[in-house]
């Protein structure tokens, strides 16, 4: 057994087509699928079942590729690892970032850090707080940039604060609080909201400003994305909170700071359980101390 063939064994489980997973291998396809057979014959079980139109993963399939994964990841660990005791930063940064991070300008900062160490393949994801804080706890990233309420620092992950940032209400330009040089929430109270879905860590930073008001509100439009949230705005749908920087250049909406309004901490996380040289590169490469 050979490591290409655990490589495109996985290549055709994530694609569930031979023709795009040879592609992803840069390899032909009758190269690969050769080697899947050859693989097969060997293990003395089908790892897929084909059609012409369809492939799926066997039960023996789905056991051979979780664990494939594993090898894989362990052996590109081991080139990584070389390469750094000679002097040479390889393999991959896994990154996590909400969509409304804003003290890091994560584009110039991977730009820098791909200028630093051209060998490392970067892998960029965007998701909600929890989420991304409980990937790194888990290994499967390598560092993330969170956004949470503040008292309610993340778990199991160690942890910088980037920056404490006051919410703004963002509404339509021409809505009636738009010219106000500052809004309370009981000004806002009445509107419908679009907000982020119910349970996560977006959302909990205004849903907690209002309980702790005394106020109920009328969450209308429960979204993922910061760009429909603000043309929802926009439309005259709806109000919002988002920090200053994300909502500042939206067309057809205003920001309005809020005195009693919601509060968050955007924090920097990552692992210290056998971080990749990679990961210890990025977090050197930063421009903020960190533990």
């Amino acid at each position: 057994m050979e490591l290409r063939q655990m490589r495109y064994a996985v290549a055709v489980a994530q694609t569930r087509n031979f023709t795009r997973a040879a592609a992803q291998c840069f390899v032909a396809q009758s190269a690969l699928s050769h080697q899947i057979k050859s693989l097969e014959q060997e293990l003395g079980v089908a790892l897929f079942a084909r059609t012409s139109r369809r492939v799926e993963l066997t039960a023996a399939g789905e056991a051979f590729v979780a664990t494939a994964r594993q090898c894989l990841e362990a052996a590109e660990r081991a080139a990584a690892d070389a390469a750094a005791a000679g002097g040479e930063i390889r393999g991959r940064l896994r990154l996590g970032v909400i969509p409304t991070a804003v003290v890091l300008d994560v584009p110039a900062v991977l730009q820098q850090f791909k200028e630093l160490h051209p060998r490392v393949r970067v892998r960029l994801r965007a998701g909600a707080s929890d989420q991304l804080a409980a990937e790194v706890a888990a290994g499967t990233l390598d560092a993330a940039i969170l956004g949470l309420p503040e008292g309610e620092p993340p778990r199991g992950v160690e942890a910088r604060v980037l920056a404490h940032q006051q919410l703004v209400a963002v509404v339509p330009a021409a809505h009636e609080l738009a010219g106000r040089s500052e809004v309370t929430l009981a000004d806002l109270a009445l509107a419908p909201f679009a907000d982020f879905q119910a349970g996560t860590p977006g959302r909990a930073q205004s849903d907690q400003a209002f309980g702790a008001a005394g106020l109920e509100r009328d969450v209308a439009y429960e979204v993922s994305s910061v760009d429909l949230m603000l043309r929802l705005v926009a439309r005259g749908l709806a109000v919002a909170f988002l920090p200053e920087p994300v909502a500042a250049a939206a067309a057809g909406t205003r920001t309005v700071p809020v005195a009693d309004g919601p509060r968050r901490v955007e924090y920097l996380v990552w692992s210290e359980f056998n971080p990749t040289p990679a990961a210890r590169a990025f977090l050197a490469a930063l421009p903020i101390t960190h533990r």
